[in-house]
């Protein structure tokens, strides 16, 4: 009896290793078959050698990636292959989120049931058709100059992204020899910058939807040294300014750090904290098109002293926002509170026309009432028609927060400039923002950016 027992017992454990090493070759193949598959041993398997992945274009059509007698190639125009290049990807997969890394299965035809059945079928892989707007993108990459920093662009009705522009950038088709800090990153999806003043809209909100009367409220900026100050906890916090006694309107037409440290001082973090989380702060955003990861923003004030929530309430301590998930939080402003779910893959098509996806609009919750979103889009409103001018937005409507974000204690360090705005115009629902690193005040840099994007988004939708 017990040396049956001790076969049955050696044929369960034969049994239970079988089956382990099943579900491992298994779970390689699913893993890592696309991978094997597109190994450049095996490039003869596919024609002749050739690796064809199909198009990638803008939604105009606009070829910006093909294939080109077995050579990727991208859009004859320098500046569009700088401006896209974050998005697109290059061909050594270098930038982990461009499309021609993320979407290569798709690109390529590869599918676990089929392997390369399609590629080896039709001679090239599938095409892919971005949101994105080369024209817009090209002036975005212009507007930024030498500086290095983000643009992106939204329609806030569909959650469309029209513009992703990351510097420095280069052209693939006429790399540098020496690499630049940044250039393989896109920071419209994987960049975190301290968001200084354009945090006030959350700030703000808070203050709209926790405190009754707010608007009856004055606030008082002090002068001390040519800069305003306000006492909070055992410390200060200061101003660029002196604004002396005013209400809240002015104090966030003028970017007020007195008016606003004092709103935190007086909200607490929990009621804070809630506001920012319920618009998507500490949370991990859905990937872009299921594919693409986007950086967290993060509000912690866990630990955080009085001084250190009035400084987080103006945008500095160790608030962080992602440029994707900021985007998202305007556009939501813009659209009655509710958020809608950005994404930059239109459809992807088989070269025998057949749609294998095509993208829809997705809704990510609400954000904020529609009462407090009235009023944000009031108050943003009245920042361009009474400080940065609405003359530099014809026809546009346009409402906005700029930000210029300390990022170094050091007297010699340069802060970065940020702009963050939409049209009110219906005929173009579309978000901004400008991040413009190590520049100087916002107004100075980031708008004229913004000026110049947001104009070529009027003309691309005017035509």
């Amino acid at each position: 009896m017990k040396s049956i027992s001790r076969r049955a017992l050696t044929l369960y454990l034969l049994i239970f290793v079988f089956l382990a090493g099943s579900f491992l070759s298994y779970y390689r193949l699913a893993v890592n078959a696309d991978k094997w598959a597109m190994n450049k041993v095996n490039e003869h398997l596919y024609d002749d050698g050739a690796f064809t992945a199909g198009d990638i274009s803008d939604r105009n059509g606009t070829v910006l990636a093909t294939t080109e007698n077995g050579v990727r190639t991208y859009n004859k125009d320098a500046a569009v292959r700088a401006a896209t290049l974050q998005t697109v990807g290059d061909g050594a997969g270098f930038i982990a989120s461009g499309i021609q890394t993320s979407f290569k299965d798709e690109l390529t035809g590869y599918t676990i049931k089929d392997g390369v059945f399609n590629l080896k079928r039709y001679g090239k892989g599938n095409d892919i058709s971005l949101t994105l707007d080369a024209d817009i993108c090209k002036a975005a990459y212009n507007a930024m100059g030498s500086y290095n920093g983000v643009v992106g662009v939204m329609n806030y009705k569909t959650g469309e992204i029209v513009c992703i522009v990351s510097t420095p950038s280069y052209d693939p088709l006429n790399k540098p020899s020496e690499e630049k800090e940044g250039m393989y990153l896109n920071k419209f999806f994987g960049g975190v910058y301290t968001p200084g003043s354009t945090f006030k809209i959350l700030t703000l909100a808070s203050a709209i939807e926790n405190i009754p009367n707010l608007e009856n409220m004055t606030f008082e900026c002090k002068g001390h040294n040519g800069k305003g100050q306000i006492q909070i906890g055992e410390g200060y916090v200061y101003c660029s300014g002196v604004h002396g006694k005013i209400g809240i309107e002015k104090a966030f037409n003028q970017s007020c750090n007195c008016a606003f440290a004092e709103l935190a001082d007086t909200l607490g973090k929990e009621k804070l904290t809630a506001t920012a989380e319920k618009a998507g702060f500490n949370i991990q955003m859905n990937k872009i098109n299921g594919k693409i990861s986007c950086s967290r923003s993060t509000l912690s004030l866990g630990d955080a002293k009085a001084l250190d929530l009035g400084w987080a309430g103006i945008g500095q301590y160790t608030t962080l926002v992602s440029p994707c998930h900021m985007l998202t939080v305007i556009s939501s402003i813009a659209n009655g509170g509710t958020a809608v779910e950005p994404y930059v893959v239109n459809s992807i098509t088989t070269p025998g026309g057949k749609e294998l996806y095509t993208a829809e609009t997705k809704t990510l919750g609400e954000y904020f009432s529609p009462t407090t979103a009235d009023k944000l889009k009031k108050y943003m409103r009245s920042n361009v028609e009474n400080n940065y001018g609405d003359y530099r937005f014809k026809g546009l409507e346009m409402c906005g927060k700029t930000g210029t974000a300390e990022i170094s204690d050091s007297e010699d360090a340069k802060p970065n400039a940020l702009f963050t705005g939409f049209s009110s115009n219906p005929d173009y629902p579309f978000a901004i923002i400008v991040v413009v690193e190590n520049s100087t005040f916002s107004i100075q840099t980031a708008v004229p950016v913004a000026t110049k994007v947001m104009t070529a988004v009027k003309n691309a939708y005017s035509k």
